[in-house]
């Protein structure tokens, strides 16, 4: 089985300096790959000069997580890709189960545990130990519910792998296969929840996501776009809309698509009540986008859809109502 590692880099010298040595020499079992972004702070020539051995690779314009990955991908050859943010550093021994996971035909997707570079001992944000789905399309981890951080207990040791609904892109291994077979990631998404539609769209297919938490990886996060960033609330508000357009199954459809965008008015007023009502305008947004561009994503819809993977319960109120912390 061929591995490669493929680490999307825009602007990033600085984290390339910091973390590619780590991937470097902790993947005997990959070939490792850089894909500039159209970046401007001199990448290219520093990956040139000071990592000889990693195979560059350069983007025309900066086309998002999304567009830059799928560019890219029809450049490199091997049996499974694994997406991996710049902004990771891996652990010795992090590839070798997934060498194994990957054995059974069923699995398409998976990740590593993932944990906080700042804050070892607890799960990191953007992935933690696999993530869910709940009924409204709000996503959430084994590990991390909403803004709540469990520390890293061995909780989530077992089963593994553990059958899960997405996989973070922050790490990201998918069948090569796979992801041609799907059309890569939805360009239109640009950046944030492109992975989880793809998840999705390969539980269509009867494929599974797993998490491989004898796989360890420490991840910075919000090295793009900071929590603070409304353009960062504004492309996760919008893709989830998209997102659960395209993949609910058809009944129902209309009913959870309009409790969700209710909960996002709640949402809203919360964040003008917190007094930041450039959040509660990026929201709006992205109600307004997902207007202008239904029938486009409604066309996206395959033909069959599953209804078993996602949850059907709704995370907002077990947490906001009844307390849920993990």
């Amino acid at each position: 089985m061929t591995i490669a590692i493929v680490i999307l880099n825009w602007n990033g010298r600085d984290l390339l300096a910091r973390f590619l040595p780590s991937v470097l020499a902790h993947s005997p079992q990959g070939t490792v790959y850089v894909v500039d972004n159209a970046s401007t702070d001199g990448s290219p020539d520093f990956v040139r000069t000071h990592f000889p051995q990693v195979t560059l690779l350069q983007n025309p314009t900066n086309m998002g997580y999304a567009g830059g990955y799928n560019y890219a991908l029809k450049q490199i050859k091997a049996d499974v890709y694994c997406l991996l943010n710049s902004d990771v550093e891996v652990s010795a021994g992090w590839l070798a189960p997934f060498v194994s996971v990957f054995q059974d035909e069923t699995v398409g997707i998976a990740q590593p545990k993932l944990l906080d570079a700042k804050r070892p001992t607890h799960f990191e944000y953007a992935g933690a130990a696999g993530g869910y789905l709940d009924k409204y399309g709000f996503p959430y981890c084994r590990g991390r519910v909403f803004d709540k951080i469990e520390e890293d207990k061995g909780q989530y040791n077992q089963p593994s792998p553990c059958p899960i609904f997405w996989a973070s892109g922050a790490c990201f291994f998918v069948r090569a296969e796979l992801f041609h077979q799907l059309g890569g990631f939805d360009e239109d998404f640009f950046a944030h929840q492109e992975e989880i539609d793809l998840c999705w769209r390969a539980h269509h297919l009867g494929k599974t996501v797993v998490c491989c938490p004898e796989s360890v990886v420490y991840h910075v996060g919000a090295a793009t776009l900071t929590t603070e960033n409304p353009q960062k609330t504004y492309l996760n508000f919008r893709n989830s809309l998209w997102m659960l357009l395209k993949n609910l199954p058809q009944k129902g459809l209309y009913k959870t698509l309009f409790v969700r965008m209710l909960l996002d008015g709640v949402a809203g007023v919360r964040f003008l009540l917190q007094g930041k009502p450039r959040f509660t305008v990026a929201i709006l947004k992205a109600h307004f986008q997902f207007y202008k561009c239904f029938s486009k994503f409604r066309h996206k819809r395959p033909a069959q859809t599953v209804a078993n993977y996602y949850q059907k319960t709704s995370i907002v109120f077990e947490h906001f109502i009844f307390g849920r912390k993990a």
